[in-house]
């Protein structure tokens, strides 16, 4: 053998024996960094498979409670609107503050009709004016007795509403239940909002529960405000929530609702102002000239033809108030 033959031999047993002595060294590290690896992948794997399910475990408690939210929401309004279609008097008396009886009114009402027109039939009125009028006394001006005993009732009632709600919020916020809560503004807050709750904290004493004593306190005081309380209330019940947040935010709705309410009444003011003085003119004009040359009105009052101009005078200008009335009248 010749020497480049020996060196070229001596380089691959070289090489042959550091291959191996590498393999050796590093293979079982390799082997178990390719382990590492594989674990780390499998870690990953597994979080992401765990936060995913997390994900929709939590997607789907939260359409679990949106739907319940809803078929509370559902059945509150199907209730209330079987509700307003069973209003009576009795509700209507509830409502305006009034402790009579349904029959009591009638009889007042009967009776304040009866001497309206007994009063018109001795002054020399036709019989069937007096006895127009007579029904008109019974039938009208109690209702509109009541409708306005109501609507000066729920507005003081929203006046001091918003303050109530604050009550609860602080109250809960410093650890005392609901119902404490309840009973301090019974205690403390100005009728009719202490009245109301008053009998709500009553209620609950003899056995009703306080969604139902929310229904009844909705049929006394049939606000949407009352209604937004309700609901609140009912829904935090059944399936939770931060009580004290949610009656937080519905207070700062009641008071933009009151500002709003404020704003539309003072742009609307110049309007009414104008509806008031149009309307009050033919009355006032007629009242003056009966002063004044009374010869010259009775025929209105004792001629056939006076009678039916005068009537259809009523009826226009009935119409014509009601008419302005729906103009300047803003609802929300």
């Amino acid at each position: 053998m010749d020497h480049v033959t020996i060196t070229i031999l001596v380089a691959m047993l070289a090489a042959l024996t550091f291959g191996g002595i590498g393999f050796v060294v590093f293979a079982p590290s390799m082997e178990r960094q390719s382990r590492v690896n594989r674990r780390v992948q499998n870690v990953i794997h597994g979080a992401k498979v765990a936060k995913s399910r997390k994900r929709q475990d939590n997607a789907d408690v939260t359409a679990q409670r949106r739907k319940q939210v809803q078929e509370t929401l559902k059945d509150l309004e199907r209730q209330q609107k079987e509700k307003k279609k069973k209003q009576t008097l009795k509700h209507q008396i509830e409502q305006a503050g009034m402790e009579i009886s349904p029959r009591l009114f009638i009889v007042l009402s009967g009776l304040f009709g009866v001497f309206f027109g007994f009063c018109l039939f001795l002054s020399g009125q036709p019989p069937y004016v007096a006895f127009g009028a007579m029904f008109a006394a019974a039938l009208g001006l109690p209702r509109w007795l009541l409708s306005f005993l109501t609507a000066r009732r729920q507005k003081a009632f929203l006046e001091e509403f918003a303050n109530a709600l604050d009550v609860i919020v602080r109250g809960v916020k410093a650890g005392l239940p609901i119902g404490e809560c309840l009973k301090i503004i019974a205690r403390e807050s100005a009728d009719p909002v202490g009245s109301e709750f008053t009998e709500l904290v009553e209620g609950q004493k003899v056995g009703i529960s306080l969604e139902q004593g929310l229904e009844r306190m909705y049929e006394r005081m049939p606000l949407a405000e009352v209604n937004f309380f309700m609901i609140v209330l009912t829904i935090q019940q059944k399936s939770g929530g931060n009580l004290s947040e949610a009656l937080g935010n519905l207070s700062n709705v009641l008071r933009s609702r009151k500002l709003m309410r404020s704003k539309i009444q003072a742009m609307s003011s110049e309007a009414k102002a104008s509806a008031m003085i149009i309307g009050s003119l033919p009355p006032g004009v007629m009242t003056m000239v009966y002063i004044t040359t009374p010869d010259y009105i009775n025929l209105l009052f004792t001629e056939q033809a006076g009678n039916i101009m005068l009537v259809g005078g009523i009826l226009w200008m009935a119409t014509g108030v009601l008419i302005m009335k729906k103009m300047i009248n803003f609802n929300f």
